[in-house]
């Protein structure tokens, strides 16, 4: 089980990450324009702690995938990170600080991967794999 809690913990990391780089590059000028976007950095504080706030969630995500790796199989551990995508399109949509908006054909892809992950990672699974 600690595996999986440490998986759990770097996809809810991941997902945090993505949101809060999301909301505030979304704040800031595009990067491609570099002065305007460092002297943004600087005079758009919440903005650039959002961006900041991702980095270091990612960090912290990585240091726990590294202890989920120590646990569990790859094969059982990667689809894992698929439900970070459940998780921030879910969010997105719901948020209403983000334009994300919700379709029935997307509600069923997520569906899909969270049916894919059960697949995956079930006991049945986990027994199958064991006699073959």
């Amino acid at each position: 089980m600690k595996g999986y809690g440490w998986a759990l913990l770097s996809v809810l990391l991941v997902s945090a990450a993505q949101l809060s780089m999301k909301w505030g590059m979304s704040q800031l000028p595009s990067m491609t324009e570099p002065l305007p976007f460092m002297f943004a950095m600087l005079v758009l504080p919440v903005a650039a702690a959002a961006v900041l706030v991702g980095l270091a969630a990612y960090a912290f995500s990585m240091l726990s995938w590294f202890n989920a790796l120590r646990f569990l199989p790859l094969s059982r551990a990667y689809p894992l990170l698929s439900l970070s995508y459940v998780l921030v399109w879910g969010l997105a949509v719901a948020l209403p600080i983000f334009p994300d908006t919700f379709s029935t054909g997307k509600l069923l892809a997520i569906a899909l991967i969270i049916a894919g992950v059960w697949l995956v990672c079930s006991r049945q699974a986990s027994h199958l794999d064991e006699e073959s």
